[in-house]
């Protein structure tokens, strides 16, 4: 199995960027495009095709699996620490004479 690649990796084949970062933003700048003018819940079906899409194209399923670890990692801890702040009473506030 080949470890996940989570370093920056983007590019054109054959050519060689002036800056590391120049692909990443071409290829943020495409998805903001991929977008543009949709509504929220055409965006979201584009993400999940566009995730479909790209799994199917790795095609390793460990690969995969490390990916989706990945991108939950942290989120779910946010959420959870997120929900039991928002149902946690609130200490009494303090007022003056």
């Amino acid at each position: 199995m080949t470890p996940l690649n989570s370093e920056p990796n983007f590019g054109d084949a054959g050519s060689t960027p002036l800056h590391a970062y120049t692909p990443g933003d071409q290829f943020y700048e495409q998805l903001i495009h991929t977008h543009r003018d949709l509504s929220d819940e055409q965006s979201r079906l584009v993400n999940a095709r566009l995730i479909l899409l790209l799994a199917n194209h790795i095609g390793d399923l460990g690969v995969l699996q490390q990916a989706l670890a990945a991108a939950r990692s942290g989120v779910a801890a946010s959420a959870a620490s997120a929900a039991s702040a928002a149902s946690a009473p609130s200490a009494p506030s303090e007022t003056s004479p």
